[in-house]
This record gives C-alpha cells, structure tokens and sequence, in this order.
C-alpha cells in the first residue's frame, strides 16, 4: 500500500470538511458542526503522529514472518489494521464532502461515525507504541515476551483501563471483510441482551433442564432492539460484559448454538448424513500394539483426572452409510439425544466399503463451552466432500474438568477408535487429526502423547487457528484482543484460567423461580422495552444530540461492581485421583523383549515416576514433561543481526522516561502529551500466574525440541486478523527449526472462528475450504497441501498485481470494497502486506477421497 498517498488523501479530506463546517450555521446544526471540525483536526493529530510509525513497520516486519512468502505476523496486522480505519474515515470524509448540502443529510449521525473512527484511532495508536515497545524488548526475531511480568504485565494493566466500547459500536467488525460484519453485529447485538438478562435474573446455568435458560434467550431476543438502534449504547454495554461477567457466562451463551431451536435450524440447513450417531464409550482400559513392535502391547486406561473415570462422548458423521456402522456393538453404544439418532435407522439403506481414512475432530471453544453439536455443520460438508467417517470427541470442559481431563479424553478416544475401526466404517489404514482453536491445541498435545505412549502416531495434523501458547506472554498479535468482538482479552484470560483450574468451578446458587412468575416478569419487561426503545427512536429522530447524551449517562451510571466471585485459593489443577492414576506416560522401552505378545503395562514406571509416587510433596501434573521449561528452546535467534538491529532500531521505542522528582505505582507506557482514552470501568483482570501453563501438553510451543520431533506433519491454516496468529507463526517455526514437516496458510480479513461462520459468507466457506484441501493431502500421502483456491473476492479487489510462482499462492485482500476510490482515482494501492501465502510445494490436485 502507498502509504503517502493514504495519508495525503485523508489530510485533505479532513482539511476540507473542516474549512466547510468552520463557519456553520447556529444551534443543533451548529454544534454539530463544531463537533465535526474538532474531530477531523483530532483525527489529523493523530494521523501525523502514525504516519512515521506505519512506515517504519512496514520496513522491519518482514523479519518477523515465517519465510518470504508467507507475510503474516502480528506487526503486520495491527498495520493493516490501523490502514483499515484510515480507508474507512477517508471513505466516511468523501461520503460528507459530497453529501453535506443535502437537504437529507444529518449531520449528527455523521458526526457520532466520525467520532467513533476517531476515537478508534487513538486507541490503536495506543496499540501501535506498545508494538514499539515489543520490538525493543523483545529477542530478535521472535514475536513473544516469555515473561508474565515486565511488558506483558504493562499491557494487560493497560487493557483493563483502557477504552474499547469504540470497537465494539459504529466500528464494530470494521477490520473484516464486510460479507461478515452483520453476522458480527448480530453476535453482538444477542450477546449484549443476553447479558442484560442473565445478570438480572441469573439463569441458572447449574440446572440445564430448567426453563430458565430458555427465559433468558426469549427475553434477550424481545429486548435486544433498543441495542440494534443505539451503536453507542451497545458499544458501552458490551465493554461492560466482558470485561465483568464470569467464564459460566460465557459457557451459557456459547451453548446457545446447541439448544433443541438453533440446532435444529441448523441441522435443516446443513448436508444431510446417513449416520449421525452420538456415542458413549463406557470407561474400560484396553491394549494396543506399540507402533515400533506390534508384539508389545501398552495398556490405555480410561480417563481419571478430577471427576473420575466416566464415559468419553463422541459423535461419529458420515455421509453414507459403510460397514460396521449399524452394527448391534455400535448400536450399544449410541445415546439418545432427544430427538432421531440416524436416518438410516429403520431403513434398507445401502452399504458402502469401510473407507481408507479416518478423521478425527476436536472441537473448538476456549476449552470451557460448545461440543461436536455446535460443529456439526461443516463436520457434515466435509464428510460429504472428503468421503470418509469423522469422529469427533465432545471431551469435558472446563472449569468443572480443567486440564488435563480433555487431553486425557481425547488421547483414549483416539486409541480407541484405533482400536476399534471395524466399528467406525474405517479399515484402520489412515487418520488425520482435525480440530479449531483449543482443538488445534488438543490435536497436537494428543499426538504428543500418543508418542510418549509409543503407539501409532496420526498420519498429520490439520490445526486451524490453535492456541499453542496459554500463558499471557504478550506478542504485537494479541494487542488485537483490545478491539477483537470474539476474542477479547478479559474472556480469553478466563477461558485459559479455567483450564489450568484457577476458575471457580460452579458459580453461586441462584433462587428458583416458576415457569409462570418466568413468563410474567419476561412479559412485563418486553413490554417496558419496546416503550424504551420506540421512545429513544422517536427522540433520537426529534433531537439527533439526545442519543449521544443518554449513551454517555448510561456508561456514568453502569456498575462498576463485578459480578465475578474471587477464590482466596487457587484450586489445584491436578486431583489426587489423576496424581495416583497409573496412566502417566509410560516409558517407551528402547530393546523390546522378544517374547511374543508380551504386554507393557502403564503402571511400569521409570524410578522418576515411582519416586513421584512416594514423595509426599504434590506434584503439578502428571503430564508435566521431565524437561525443565528454562530448557525449552523457545527464543529461535538468541544472536542478533546487524542489518535487523539498524532496522529495528529506527522504529522500537525504549520506556519513556520518568520526570525527576516523580514517584508512578505503575511506569508510563506511552509518550508524554499522549494519553489513550480510558474506560469508566476497570476490567477485572486477574492474570494468575500457573505451572500448569507452561507445560508442553498444555502449551505446546514451550515443548522442548525432543518431543516436537515426534510429531507428526503438521499442517496450520491461521487468520491475519486473529490475536492467535502470533501463536500459529511462531509454532510453525518451532518445528521448522527441529526440521519437522509444517505448512502455514494464513487467510485474511475473516475471525477468529471462520469454521463456525463457514455457511454464512462466500470468504469463509472458501476459506474452510483449505482445512478440507490439507485435510485432502493428508489422506492422499501429499508431504505438502494442494494450493488452496482464490477467494473470489479477493480476486475481485485484486488488480493483477498479485506474485505469482511455481510455489506460492498470494490472494489479495482489503476490507474496504474499493480501496483505489477511497483514496484518489490517481494513486493505485497495492497492499502488498496483506498477502495470504500458502507453502504449497506441489500444487497438483490431491483428487477424491473415498470415491
């Protein structure tokens, strides 16, 4: 992207819009006015001050990504998005230059938009100079801070004060292509009125069965219209609920998608299946042959830690029916849900083979919500497109099963249809393991284990934006949770705190109330909002300046109280059952005996193990790996580089220093004369600092080289605007520096969470269309995926200025429709970092599976 000729076209149209509403007209129409030229000189101020910090980092981040052709790292995407806002104030400017002498134009409507960007600005100015602090503090080459101190303490204190209702109202989604922007104003818009209402009566969540749930989303659904009318009412209301409401309310409006309602709607949308059974492997140990002597067995014992041993739940989708998947063992093991478990049930349906290739999926959901019922739309399309069975495990959640209760669930699932593929329509010939977000996490970590255990390794991985890192080590991406709608900040730090088992496990009892007392007190409030909210129309209409005034006092006047219980102790993360388990991972014996058949018990241990057992000190995990995490070669270039050290210090920035005589409880982060917006709220944010994190099984990034080299390859589709892509790029080059198989394809302009929204929009159904393509390659014997195809919309904003070649496939992305008219018809934007580049070293097509 020209970055001159961006800055240029929005000095001017800033320049000229504040020369027509200087000498305004009088009264409303003349505050408004004033109001308009006050924030297009504030956006100019603010715009000189980036101007030389977006060039600068556009000169040095290219040292940060994971090869030539593959531009994405988290420097890169807080660039495109501060570029972003900038198209959109220049598009809104040009929009008000040519319409500002209409009869029809409002100018308080317009006012309150160029507010709302303006205030945006700022903040990601904020973000911009906390990036300059990164690259001075930061090792070279690598995009994490590995301290939960020093600079990653600088930016969660500055989250929790910082601004971010701005993001969350007019700007809402404005960094994503605009296909998904009403679907994320309708996220929005639910989860705000939905918190409304949890908070006043306080759903009980502990009793699922009870109509309370179902009260909430009805009255959430009635009442939700004052917030699609009032931007900046949403905005303050949405800031609030995140940063204040627990990790059990999230779990609740997650959990939305699967009530009997939505997950119908969705199950008549989707691809019809011939078998869609949900399954319930009772809890039993079991054998299974070492992939390096099929003599030697290990024994696989059932799930244990902090619940106890119990049931694992999966859910087996195939789109034809194939041998062994109405056979009366399977039949067994199905659960009723309700409602039909298969259409095949009761049929004469045909029978095809057991299929070659097997898919095993691990869904996604911060570790503390949803299950493979959430997931079953595309779960569904992929069975039909690939042609193969797909498993998919609903492993416990947290905070009631934190870490490693899930891992442990997904290892047996997995050795259990090892075990068992006769029973799947499966020969056992290959697998691929699936998962998004914390089931990318869960993919890796389970093939880590399985080679502990020694058995058969999965033939690849398939990770699309996984989290591999859940400490709160700070990194330029994960500024991003400031303004992410999905992912911010506060409800990332509690997903992963539940998962290390610092989250209260069950939230306070709530009183009953009846279903007839439920619909009277809905009924009165629906009744009460649609007054509210045709009252606040109308006014708004009458007097432009009123929305704006009763916003402001509704944030004055919100409780600041959170509604989150503090626990003065850390539960523990490992239950004394999972300590005395005997299935920690066993060791892998070098010279197996040459008995015939001989079984290798779990309960063997080494002497580390067995002195484990007998100190009386409490151990932290029994998956914690014997390598210390100090060991862990985490920093890839420790030795700087003298041509990246000049780069890097043109733009990094050191601490700004502190007046003499002064005495801050916390340092200043940012220059003086600048001071981001700061919220009326404090979010509550309480980083809790685990051991339970940073080990390898649980963060797989911090995995010392040893046990990464025995993974299988591993294949990451990632988001450029996702705050986990840091954690994608850099694990990518974890195991490029062990040598290990990796691909990394990075998608641009859609969320975190594509997969879940892939039947909403043209971008992310082709972009869920790479998971299938490496997916493809897995089963085919490819070593490298197929190069995806171009998302039509990209080549639509593409003006042939695309690099092309043998290995590399670039598509071009802008969320702004015409980004050359927003900024002049005489100067051609080529956006150059925000390419999408797949490592594609073969670009043949991988063909049918299943066919």
């Amino acid at each position: 992207m020209d970055t001159q000729a961006v800055f240029a076209a929005l000095y001017n149209v800033c320049e000229e819009n504040v020369t027509f509403f200087s000498g305004g007209a009088k009264g409303t129409q003349g505050d408004a006015g004033r109001r308009m030229v006050e924030a297009m000189k504030l956006i100019q101020e603010h715009a000189r001050s980036l101007e030389p910090v977006i060039s600068g980092f556009a000169a040095v981040y290219h040292h940060f990504d994971f090869d030539l052709h593959i531009p994405a790292n988290g420097y890169r995407s807080l660039v495109k998005v501060v570029r972003c806002c900038l198209l959109h104030i220049i598009h809104k400017g040009r929009y008000i230059t040519a319409n500002r002498r209409s009869i029809f134009f409002r100018v308080a409507h317009n006012v309150r938009e160029m507010e709302a960007y303006c205030n945006a600005l700022c903040q990601l100015r904020a973000l911009l100079y906390l990036a300059q602090r990164m690259l001075h503090d930061n090792s070279h080459g690598n995009l994490f801070f590995q301290d939960e101190s020093g600079l990653s303490e600088s930016f969660v204190r500055e989250y929790a004060s910082m601004h971010k209702g701005c993001f969350y109202g007019r700007c809402l989604g404005f960094q994503f292509t605009p296909a998904i922007r009403p679907c994320l104003q309708t996220i929005a818009i639910g989860l705000v009125a939905f918190g409304e209402n949890y908070k006043r009566h306080k759903s009980g969540i502990v009793d699922a069965g009870g109509i309370a749930p179902y009260g909430v989303a009805a009255s959430s659904f009635f009442t939700s219209g004052k917030y699609a009318i009032d931007p900046e009412l949403r905005g303050a209301e949405f800031e609030r609920i995140t940063q204040n409401l627990d990790v059990h309310f999230w779990k609740a409006f997650w959990n939305i998608t699967e009530t009997e309602v939505l997950s119908s709607l969705a199950s008549m949308t989707s691809t019809q299946v011939k078998v869609n059974r949900a399954l319930s492997v009772p809890p039993v140990p079991f054998d299974l042959p070492l992939a390096s002597n099929h003599r030697v067995s290990v024994t696989i014992a059932p799930p244990s830690a902090h619940i106890g041993t119990a049931p694992v739940q999966m859910r087996l989708i195939s789109y034809e029916l194939r041998e062994g998947q109405d056979s009366e063992t399977l039949l067994s093991l199905s659960r009723s849900e309700g409602g039909a478990i298969s259409l095949s049930l009761g049929l004469k349906t045909k029978r095809l083979p057991s299929s070659p290739c097997l898919l095993i999926h691990f869904h996604g959901g911060g570790f503390v919500a949803q299950t493979s019922k959430s997931h079953e739309p595309y779960l569904k399309s992929w069975s039909q497109e690939l042609g193969v069975p797909i498993l998919s495990v609903d492993y416990s959640l947290a905070p009631e099963a934190p870490f490693p209760r899930a891992l442990e669930e997904c290892f047996y699932a997995y050795c259990w249809a090892l075990r068992n593929h006769h029973l799947l329509g499966w020969t056992g010939e290959r697998v691929c393991l699936a998962g998004d977000s914390a089931g990318g996490n869960l993919c890796v970590t389970t093939s880590m284990r399985a080679a502990a255990f020694g058995v058969r390794m999965p033939d690849g991985i398939v990770a699309a934006y996984p989290a591999t890192l859940l400490t709160a080590y700070a990194s330029p991406s994960r500024l991003l949770t400031l303004m992410d709608p999905l992912l911010p900040l506060s409800v990332l730090s509690r997903c992963l705190s539940a998962y290390a088992g610092n989250e209260p496990q069950t939230e306070k009892q709530v009183e009953k109330v009846s279903t007839l007392s439920l619909v009277r007190r809905d009924t009165a409030l629906l009744l009460r909002d649609f007054q509210q909210g045709a009252s606040n129309w109308i006014q708004s209409l009458l007097d432009p300046n009123r929305a704006s005034v009763s916003s402001n006092t509704a944030a004055e006047t919100t409780p600041a109280a959170p509604d989150t219980p503090t626990s003065d102790t850390v539960r523990k993360s490992i239950s004394a059952a999972s300590i005395s388990s005997p299935h920690a991972d066993p060791p892998i014996p070098t010279e197996p005996s040459e008995l015939p058949g001989r079984k290798l018990s779990v309960k063997s241990k080494t002497c580390q193990d067995l002195e484990s057992h007998s100190s009386p000190v409490p151990q932290s995990s029994p998956l914690m790996s014997e390598h210390a995490v100090e060991d862990v070669s985490f920093f890839l270039s420790r030795d700087s580089d003298p041509s990246m050290s000049d780069d890097l210090s043109s733009v990094a920035i050191p601490p700004p220093a502190v007046e003499e005589g002064t005495e801050l409880e916390h340092p200043r982060e940012f220059p003086l004369g600048f001071e981001p917006l700061r919220s009326e709220q404090l979010a509550e944010m309480r980083m809790q600092s685990s051991p339970v994190v940073k080990d390898p099984f649980c963060s797989p990034l911090l995995a010392p080289d040893s046990m990464l080299k025995g993974l299988p390859p591993v294949h990451i589709v990632a988001c450029a605007l996702d705050p986990m892509l840091d954690d994608s790029v850099m694990f990518a080059k974890r195991l490029r520096s062990v040598e290990q198989p990796v691909t990394l394809c990075v998608v641009d302009d859609l969320p975190h969470g594509f997969l879940s929204l892939s039947h909403l929009s043209r971008e992310t159904r082709e972009a869920a269309n790479v998971c299938v393509e490496q997916i493809r390659s897995v089963f085919n014997q490819k070593d490298t995926p197929p190069e995806p195809r171009k998302h039509r919309k990209l080549e639509r904003t593409d003006r042939g200025n695309l690099a092309s070649s043998g290995e590399t496939g670039a598509l071009l992305a802008g969320p702004i429709e015409d980004p050359e008219a927003a900024v002049g018809r005489g100067s051609k934007i080529s956006d150059g970092d925000s390419l999408v580049a797949v490592a594609a070293q073969n670009t043949t097509d991988a063909g049918g599976i299943g066919a």
